[in-house]
């Protein structure tokens, strides 16, 4: 009998014991899920609660209006008619604030999706960012047309003129819209805006959205050519900050970004100057 005792109450210690174990993994499986995308936290919250942000957005349109009234000035100088006149502004994170995609990505510990992304788009939930709406329609009015050049997806076109539409950007038309059917270069679509107008500014929060040159960043993350084309920043090309994704990651995961989530958080801290 004791021995039945002894028996019944090792089986019941096992099974406690699995299940313990089994919670455990579980929820050592949650915090490793969670954690895929916990390294955006601090950098969203910048962007989406500190001032400066705010700051750096206003300021840079307000530099964009000096340049264009700059620009006017100086055209009228001279004789020889010329093309009319554009602006291409990239889109995301330049002029529309998809942060609260970026959020959904870190409550579920998840990552960037060609899927979830494509469903946020469709909500046209993305907000104007600062100074966006009234530097696009004072360009408008000195009779500067908009071109938006972008990688959101070329079939996400209607509901992106309608999102752009509803917070009051000029332009929002098929027209004015260049999106991605199958290369992120955008050299193509720039140059075919090119052919009827004289780009005078260039807006985004991406290298690659001025030339792509900014592309090839090299073993110095891109540092040398940025230094190279000095002259450009704040004259022709007018940069925006995102520190929650963007060309500047490839430098080190090698390019790679289907790396799995464990390895990109070591190389991440790796990359960090000590």
């Amino acid at each position: 009998m004791r021995n039945i005792l002894l028996l019944s109450l090792g089986v019941v210690l096992f099974l406690s014991s699995c299940c313990k174990n089994e919670e455990v993994s579980v929820e050592k499986q949650k915090t490793d899920t969670l954690l895929n995308s916990e390294h955006l936290t601090m950098a969203t919250l910048w962007y989406q609660k500190a001032a400066e942000v705010q700051a750096i957005y206003l300021q840079n349109f307000n530099l964009a209006k000096m340049l264009v009234e700059k620009n006017i000035k100086k055209d009228r100088l001279k004789i020889k008619k010329r093309k009319p006149k554009a602006i291409i502004t990239d889109i995301d994170e330049t002029i529309l604030n998809n942060s609260p995609y970026t959020s959904s990505l870190i409550l579920n510990g998840t990552s960037y999706k060609k899927d979830s992304w494509a469903k946020w788009v469709n909500k046209k939930r993305a907000k104007a960012l600062p100074g966006a709406v009234d530097f696009c329609n004072f360009a408008k009015e000195k009779g500067i047309e908009i071109f938006y050049v972008s990688n959101r997806s070329a079939k996400s076109t209607d509901v992106t003129i309608e999102n752009l539409k509803n917070e009051g950007f000029p332009f929002a038309d098929k027209e004015h819209m260049f999106l991605k059917t199958k290369t992120s270069d955008k050299t193509e679509r720039r140059n075919k805006i090119l052919e009827n107008f004289d780009v005078i500014l260039y807006l985004g929060d991406n290298l690659r959205d001025f030339d792509e040159t900014f592309a090839h960043r090299g073993d110095d993350f891109g540092f040398g050519i940025t230094h190279e084309n000095k002259e450009t920043f704040g004259t022709k090309f007018i940069v925006f900050p995102n520190p929650m994704y963007g060309e500047w990651e490839k430098g080190f995961y090698n390019g790679d970004f289907s790396l799995p989530d464990t390895i990109k958080r070591k190389m991440r801290k790796d990359a960090l100057i000590k």
